[in-house]
């Protein structure tokens, strides 16, 4: 399948799903190509991870991509190696064991720890800031991209337009709190060595098994209610979104810069139910009302490195719909993205 376009109107199985998903646009080849060195990916074993190592290998096959992660999830190791990638199993939480993992110039960190923080803080601190500092300090000589995440913001009005890359983080809830942990490990270790870095703030991928619009599109057509006080939301394809980090490599600075990512759009959660439910052909039915602030972003910075995103809102939309009607697997994760405490 050729990259990005044209769209296709629905995806008959993961297979093809999967293969569209992964698929390297010409600027992220051309960005792996002038980029130096091989690629590490380090906690592949979430949502995203295998979507953006096979992008990687796909975008650069002349390039070792070497993905790490415990493999707890059944033929996800067998998976990877059938697309050329290499892997190895580790816990990253022992440092022995990180110290034994091949030295490569390009990291992208995907490790973290969300749902279920709140009942086991220490496991979320010891995820989300003792394995950062392990990683930084053990690959002080290469580039790293780490995951962050928008909930490092206060909440923004829409008329603020989401928050910038400048605005002081402030996060509320234990998990956002151990997230800018996670960023304050890759700051210190990069002052300490100068390891160049990316801050990767992403703000709520789409997938077609999981994601905002998957959670909406099931609570209508299982009859529950939407949830709107969260009031408003960005979102980006899951594709788009792993291009973007893997073009951050080209973009590592000392001190590591935070970028935000996600869809230019600061989309109402009222609307985007109204809209799934005329594609189900079912009415949502709302609960609540939309507070004056929610986790926004501005990706203008994003934009402007890496221009707008490939899948448009609407498309999104179409896919999910057309997949939900025809009953087709869900991961079984709901993004709890209503949840205004930050507890997880």
């Amino acid at each position: 399948m050729s990259p990005i376009d044209p769209m296709p109107k629905s995806f008959d199985g993961e297979a093809l799903l999967d293969e569209f998903m992964s698929a390297p646009s010409p600027e992220l080849v051309r960005d792996l190509e002038a980029l130096p060195g091989d690629i590490l990916i380090l906690g592949v074993g979430g949502k995203m991870g295998p979507t953006l190592a096979r992008m990687a290998k796909r975008a650069a096959p002349s390039k070792r991509v070497v993905a790490v992660a415990r493999f707890n999830s059944p033929g996800l190791r067998e998976e990877l190696e059938e697309n050329g990638i290499e892997t190895i199993a580790c816990d990253l939480l022992d440092a022995e064991a990180v110290k034994k993992l091949p030295r490569l110039e390009n990291v992208v960190f995907m490790a973290g720890f969300k749902f279920g923080a709140q009942a086991d803080p220490g496991q979320t601190w010891a995820m989300n800031v003792q394995v950062p500092a392990t990683v930084a300090d053990i690959f002080r000589t290469s580039r790293i991209v780490a995951f962050s995440t928008g909930c490092v913001y206060p909440f923004a009005t829409v008329r603020e337009g989401g928050s910038t890359e400048d605005v002081p983080p402030n996060p509320p809830g234990e998990y956002a709190i151990t997230c800018l942990g996670r960023e304050r490990m890759f700051e210190n270790y990069s002052k300490v060595h100068g390891t160049p870095g990316v801050l990767f703030r992403l703000n709520y991928a789409i997938d077609l098994r999981y994601g905002v619009l998957h959670d909406i599109a099931k609570n209508i057509l299982d009859g529950k209610p939407i949830d709107v006080s969260m009031g408003h939301v960005n979102i980006i394809w899951q594709g788009d979104a792993c291009s973007q980090a893997l073009r951050c490599l080209a973009h590592c600075v000392t001190p590591p810069m935070p970028i935000n990512v996600s869809g230019p759009e600061i989309l109402p959660v009222r609307w985007l139910a109204a809209e799934l439910g005329k594609r189900l052909g079912k009415a949502p039915e709302i609960l609540g009302a939309e507070a004056d602030r929610s986790w926004l972003t501005n990706t203008a910075r994003a934009a402007q490195f890496f221009g707008y995103p490939k899948v448009p809102v609407a498309t999104m939309m179409d896919w999910v719909a057309d997949w939900q009607l025809a009953g087709r697997r869900s991961l079984g994760k709901p993004t709890k993205f209503e949840v205004r405490s930050g507890a997880y």
